[in-house]
């Protein structure tokens, strides 16, 4: 069978997939991605599947990532859940956040401050902490201190 035979295994949209991919701030984007480009089998897309198993802060797409792969017959190992700050200085951070705002603010306006700020990070700890997410959210920020 010739070249001009063969057809490329690529989504048609395989351009805004690699995007979507790695889109730090929509966690469910990523995993949408994941989900589809798990359906071709080519170099390129089981790079960037492999790409999201290993470096995804969200586990939930890292196992989507990794279980697309070995549906593909790729010999993968399933990544190990992360323990601890999935974002490096998410507590420098989150002070900081609480510090800009009024001393007697509420959980909401931190809330709303840090998806404003920080989507990126707002988005990583939602997706990784699913329904616990707001009892998280404000532990840590009841917890922290401004002085």
């Amino acid at each position: 069978m010739g070249n001009n035979e063969t057809r490329t295994d690529l989504p048609e949209n395989f351009d805004g997939l690699k995007k979507s991919i790695n889109r730090t701030s929509n966690w469910r984007e990523r995993l949408d991605a994941v989900e589809e480009l798990g359906q071709w089998k080519s170099k390129q897309t089981i790079e960037l599947l492999k790409h999201s198993m290993i470096g995804d802060s969200v586990y939930k797409v890292q196992e989507a990532a990794y279980r697309k792969l070995q549906a593909l017959g790729e010999k993968v190992t399933m990544p190990e859940r992360k323990n601890g700050e999935l974002i490096k200085g998410t507590k420098k951070i989150l002070v900081r956040i609480k510090k800009s705002l009024p001393e007697n603010h509420s959980y909401k306006d931190f809330k709303e401050k840090v998806k404003k700020m920080r989507l990126d990070l707002y988005d990583t700890y939602e997706g990784d902490k699913g329904a616990d997410f707001d009892k998280w959210l404000e532990e840590t920020w009841s917890t922290l201190t401004t002085r």
